[in-house]
């Protein structure tokens, strides 16, 4: 007979289960939810879980019993193997004939065990005697070697753990360079590499435990800030056992239909469990704009620290309210607030570079939970000021909203990978465009993007844009076909009535030739995941300079005027 077992995935730390490390089974459980009512019951009476209404097959009321079933043979199993009481969560996925079970676990190689015998009561779905093979599962999972124990890290020195949507890279690169302004030695991990002191250790995407751990690893550190992504978190969980400051930008759509995340809110609660872990004398820096992002202080033990652009946001009175504190802007000023004290203001908004002279709405919100979460973890607040106002877009920021000036126009250069991402970009490019001058862009996608989304972004960056081209990813198309991809694109595009949307093998192809259609006053923009550092030499071969935020100030003022 076919296994019921999926995937058994070993969560190495604190995950969307539990808040330390804990094994995950995916279970196919057609068996149990295709058979006929008697029998599913006579299954349920057989390992003890009593009066059961299975329900109709393949319903949700008969997966809801297959949910009932399988953390009762967990328990059953648990008991006769001598573990005693154990933590079990069992999930409904999208298909009804799928399960997630998730328990804790102390030592790796028992919990396999444990994960095996579970699957093997359920694989015998409709054998007579299913008390006598639970207790030999059981005494087989009692008799089991232990194995290791997770190797969850426990850090001696304070870490700030940053997730989100967006913004999650740039708010991580701000806070460090904030605690390199005020003298510590800082590491840092992230979609782009692990970095100490500025400089890359490690080239890649480690926005996952193993980045954690690769920056707590560097001799000398003092402070850690660590990128925690979706993917990370589902796959081994998070890889550290507390943080001192957790901090999430937002909650949008992006990265739904993969790891069993289909919607906002699931993915909220996922991002939320780095909030979970965060101690309790630290905080939790939340988005008091984004209600899923606000709600995750509740789950929090630490005090809140809200951020948001509103200074009247009900979320600020109600954190304030609660004894919690808040960054906000204040007459321009950003602002941090305390019911027992005076408004605190540090520096103006269009004097932190990265707010484009305040145009960019998402990084304002970036800079009020950098500097929540610098003065968080007690940092100066002459470091906060420093920092803010010397972390520059394209050498402290790279591939986040990095614009250049080349034969009297723009061009920028933005991961923007999602809808919000591409949105946040549109309002770049018009911010800093000329009168008369028109925007053109490259758009481009990851091929495991679900085909909703990325004929979203076609659609958004058609009706958005004066021209749009597409530039593959091809380090990142994971198998699929670019003509399927461009497909979708064009659908998207189609929807807004575009239909001339040539398409390029790579993002500097598409750079390439929206740059030669450009003319003065035209903003130039891509979408660059792959291609951001020969984006960047072959802008600077072709004489493009960087803007300096000078610069950027002025091709605001004047796009104003």
């Amino acid at each position: 007979m076919a296994t019921s077992l999926v995937e058994l995935r070993v969560l190495d730390g604190a995950n969307l289960y539990f808040s330390r490390a804990a094994i995950k089974l995916t279970l196919d459980v057609s068996a149990l939810v295709d058979a006929p009512a008697p029998a599913a019951k006579a299954y349920g009476q057989a390992i003890g879980l009593g009066a059961t209404r299975p329900g109709r097959i393949g319903s949700g009321f008969r997966q809801r019993f297959a949910i009932r079933v399988a953390g009762h043979v967990v328990r059953r199993i648990a008991r006769e193997a001598g573990i005693g009481r154990i933590g079990v969560r069992v999930r409904a996925e999208s298909d009804v004939r799928r399960l997630v079970v998730a328990y804790p676990w102390a030592h790796e190689e028992r919990a396999r065990a444990l994960g095996a015998a579970i699957v093997e009561v359920l694989d015998a779905f409709g054998a007579e005697d299913l008390t006598e093979l639970i207790a030999t599962v059981g005494d087989r999972v009692r008799n089991e070697p232990p194995g290791n124990p997770p190797p969850t890290i426990r850090p001696k020195v304070p870490v700030v753990a940053v997730t989100g949507t967006n913004g999650k890279t740039t708010t991580s690169r701000m806070i460090a360079h904030i605690g390199r302004a005020a003298g510590l030695h800082v590491g840092w991990s992230s979609t782009d590499g692990v970095y100490f002191d500025g400089k890359l250790v490690k080239y890649g995407d480690f926005s996952g435990p193993s980045g954690a751990g690769q920056v707590l690893s560097q001799p000398g550190i003092q402070l850690a800030v660590t990128e925690t992504a979706r993917g990370g978190i589902l796959r081994r969980g998070v890889g550290v056992a507390s943080n001192d400051v957790s901090v999430v930008t937002n909650v949008t759509a992006d990265h739904l239909g993969l790891g069993g995340i289909d919607t906002v809110d699931q993915l909220a609660e996922v991002k939320a469990v780095i909030t979970q872990i965060t101690k309790p004398r630290g905080w939790c820096v939340v988005n008091g704009d984004d209600p899923r992002t606000f709600a995750m202080r509740l789950g929090s033990p630490a005090k809140c620290w809200v951020f948001s652009r509103n200074p009247d946001s009900p979320s600020i009175r109600t954190v304030l309210d609660e004894g919690g504190r808040a960054t906000t802007v204040l007459d321009g000023f950003i602002t941090v607030l305390d019911q027992a004290a005076d408004p605190e203001p540090l520096l103006k908004v269009v004097d932190v570079p990265m707010t484009l002279s305040g145009l960019s709405h998402y990084n304002v919100e970036n800079a009020l939970a950098a500097a929540s979460a610098a003065f968080g973890l007690g940092l100066p607040r002459a470091a906060v000021i420093e920092g803010l106002s010397t972390f520059a877009p394209n050498e402290n920021n790279p591939g986040r909203m990095n614009m250049y000036s080349l034969r009297d126009f723009t061009v920028v250069i933005d991961l923007a990978h999602n809808e919000a991402g591409l949105e946040a970009l549109l309002e770049i490019m018009n911010g800093v465009r000329r009168p008369g001058g028109r925007l053109l862009l490259a758009l481009g996608s990851p091929g495991d993007r679900a085909d909703d989304m990325v004929a979203t972004l076609g659609a958004i960056g058609a009706r958005g844009a004066d021209r749009v081209m597409i530039g593959h990813k091809t380090d990142y198309l994971r198998g699929r076909p670019p003509e399927e991809l461009e497909a979708v694109f064009r659908e998207g595009t189609a929807s807004v009535g575009v239909d001339d949307v040539p398409a390029y093998p790579s993002e500097l192809e598409a750079a390439q030739a929206l740059v030669a259609e450009a003319e003065p006053g035209d903003v130039v923009a891509v979408m660059s995941l792959q291609d951001r550092a020969s984006l960047d030499a072959w802008l600077r071969s072709e004489g493009a300079t960087v803007d300096t935020p000078e610069t950027l100030r002025a091709k605001v003022e004047r796009a104003q005027r």
